[in-house]
């Protein structure tokens, strides 16, 4: 007997190099202990390595007979039936084996898989969930996640995708697939494998979470609504469920759901500053300011570095930070152990409380800086959008849209209004929606997916840009594309009415696919003084996207490709789109609203007039300014920073002299 523990470690050191040994010392223990346990199980295993299966099963199955809740022998038995290819005898080992020790690391994956083979579906799929379900502790996986904590995502995928080979249905793996995907800034890729991920795991709360959050991301709000609805039902009480459910109501606009859920869930979570935030967020919205405020500063208070708060205080437009404000974020600023985003938070509302208490210089560093440092955290590239201006003058010609001419979807219903940020196209989808007939919706991103869905991710990724694809799309899918833009926007339009408006100034860049798919849309160019706009737009921090803004220079090659683009629209599709000069707008008026108006095709209604009066909500960063009445104020709030100002006016050239004209 004195010798069993060392006979025993020595056939399991040589189980894997060399199993008959194995075998033959475990029977040399069970010549003098013919109940020993150990020794069973070592023998029925090294058996099963040495290609025994039989063998193997006669020594283990009477141990499991015996012991249904020995995880060991239960398990055991599982993958010796998994290896006889009989997927129900080993289901039923393993479901054993899973009731008895349910947080084991693989136990649910090995059970889903010879469920799925003996054709029992639905239950594969629940095991499935219970083993994605579980903290990871494969240490392959574990090892995938810290690569993905580290920001190694092509390390983390490599070693995911080595696990996938031999592990294909892991949810768990698929999960963390996705993630890196996703991370490396392939949504397509990473959607595809979420919804393998959740075919194979339907109650997977995880991976429809994760999927929820990049159709969010990708603009895909139907899809979006409709996997959060799935979530909701798969755990109605979940308040990260709630949240996400919320997000997907503020992204479509409807404001008072989002609210309904906000309500009580700051209530039931009053310590959770981002709950707090997002309420602010749809507080303001509504028009709710002072409430908005209130919750702004609980969620400072629960969490004192969130730059984020700060910069929707200031992004208000109209509130006035206080002294005790402006220490705390100063000391916020300088702290070295927040993160960037919360320190560009600080910096921007630091010069717009700068700015208010008229301090340019003050002001213009803290823009300076917090820009600089936003833009270090992106992946901007200089000049981007040049190369699509350039093409699409190339492109379509008198004569292309000539040739085309009524190919597209012939519905009349939406008002786009393009041009740049921060240049009164608020005000405008304002005067728009105070009409009878017309409702403002949000920046819309429909046209843009319409725009990319005519390229392969592989096509993007290469660098090849919509206007390629259009020069070579059959007439016939301009329709189709005019009615998937209809099909995508019907999801924001609550009130009936005909005509409704799309604000997305960056869809300059698709007037001539507007054209073309929809040719009776309305097209309305809101255009504001190249300084007051361009300034604007820099000391505009932005929710996302809009890195162009966050450098002078870029601001002026942008605004001065968009000039070159407009112009050459004017000259091919000679009063297709009706241009508003803001300067011209708030001086007079009347005039320019009736001339909106009738371009619009809609009879004048007097509250047009008043667009300060309309109650709707507005997201936009002017959302404040247009609920007061029309004015010319900051018509020169440029100026004191003209100084600082240099790369802009470099940039803008002669655009800057000729406007509101285009340079010849």
């Amino acid at each position: 007997m004195t010798a069993t523990p060392a006979l025993l470690k020595e056939a399991m050191q040589s189980m894997r190099a060399d199993p008959a040994r194995a075998a033959a010392l475990c029977r040399t223990v069970l010549q003098a202990e013919p109940s020993n346990n150990d020794a069973l199980m070592l023998l029925s295993e090294a058996l099963r390595l040495g290609g025994d299966l039989a063998g193997a099963r006669a020594i283990v199955a009477p141990l499991a007979a015996a012991n249904p809740t020995w995880f060991g022998a239960q398990r055991q038995l599982g993958v010796i039936y998994a290896a006889m290819r009989e997927p129900l005898a080993a289901s039923i080992a393993f479901r054993a084996a899973a009731a008895s020790t349910p947080v084991h690391p693989t136990i649910w994956r090995d059970l889903a898989l010879q469920l799925s083979l003996a054709g029992d579906e639905a239950a594969a799929r629940e095991a499935r969930t219970r083993h994605a379900d579980l903290p990871i502790a494969e240490l392959t996986l574990v090892k995938v996640a810290t690569l993905l904590r580290a920001d190694d995502l092509s390390s983390a995928e490599a070693a995911v995708r080595a696990y996938l080979a031999e592990h294909a249905d892991d949810v768990a793996a698929l999960n963390l697939l996705a993630e890196a995907q996703a991370r490396a800034d392939r949504p397509d890729e990473a959607e595809a494998t979420l919804r393998r991920c959740i075919a194979l795991a339907p109650t997977y709360r995880r991976a429809r979470h994760a999927l929820t959050q990049l159709l969010l991301g990708m603009s895909q709000l139907e899809e979006a609504l409709s996997q959060v609805q799935q979530l909701v039902l798969l755990d109605p009480n979940n308040a990260g469920t709630k949240r996400l459910h919320a997000a997907v109501f503020m992204a479509m606009g409807a404001y008072d759901r989002a609210i309904e859920i906000y309500e009580p869930l700051v209530k039931s979570e009053p310590n959770r500053a981002g709950s707090w935030l997002s309420y602010a967020h749809a507080l303001k919205t509504l028009n709710r300011t002072e409430e908005g405020i209130g919750a702004y500063r609980r969620a400072s208070d629960l969490s004192p570095q969130l730059g984020e708060v700060y910069w929707s205080l200031a992004n208000l437009k109209t509130f006035t930070f206080s002294d005790a404000d402006v220490a705390h974020m100063q000391a916020q600023a300088k702290r070295s152990d927040i993160g960037a985003e919360d320190k560009v938070g600080f910096l921007f509302a630091l010069g717009k409380a700068a700015e208010d208490n008229r301090k340019p210089t003050e002001a213009f560093a803290h823009y300076s800086e917090g820009a600089a440092l936003h833009l270090k955290a992106s992946n901007y590239e200089p000049g981007r959008f040049t190369p699509i201006v350039n093409r699409s003058r190339e492109v379509f010609t008198e004569k292309f849209f000539a040739d085309r001419a009524g190919v597209g979807s012939q519905a009349n219903d939406p008002i786009f209004i393009v041009g740049l940020p921060r240049a009164g196209s608020t005000l405008l989808e304002q005067i728009l929606a105070s009409h009878s007939m017309v409702e403002g919706t949000s920046e819309l991103s429909d046209m843009h997916l319409v725009s990319q869905s005519l390229l392969t991710p592989a096509e993007a990724r290469a660098g090849r840009i919509f206007v390629d694809a259009v020069a070579d799309l059959d007439h016939s899918r301009f329709k189709q594309l005019g009615e998937t833009y209809l099909r995508t926007t019907q999801l924001h339009r609550t009130l009936g009415r005909p005509i409704f408006i799309n604000k997305m100034p960056n869809d300059f860049m698709h007037v001539g696919l507007i054209h073309l798919a929809l040719p009776n849309a309305k097209i309305i160019d809101a255009r504001r003084h190249p300084m007051a706009c361009g300034w604007s737009c820099f000391k505009q921090h932005f929710a996302r996207g809009q890195l162009f803004t966050y450098d002078l220079s870029e601001i002026g090659r942008y605004y001065a490709d968009y000039v070159r683009l407009m112009a050459h629209y004017d000259e091919v599709l000679p009063g297709r789109v009706h241009r508003v000069i803001h300067e011209h707008l708030v001086t007079d008026p009347e005039a320019h609203i009736r001339a909106l108006l009738e371009y619009c095709d809609l009879p004048f209604e007097d509250q047009c007039l008043r667009p300060h009066e309309n109650e709707r909500a507005v997201k936009t960063a002017s959302s404040e300014q247009v609920r007061q009445p029309i004015s010319a104020k900051g018509f020169d709030s440029w100026k004191p920073y003209e100084p600082y100002l240099g790369a802009l006016k470099e940039a803008l050239g002669p655009v800057l002299d000729a406007y509101p004209e285009t340079p010849k």
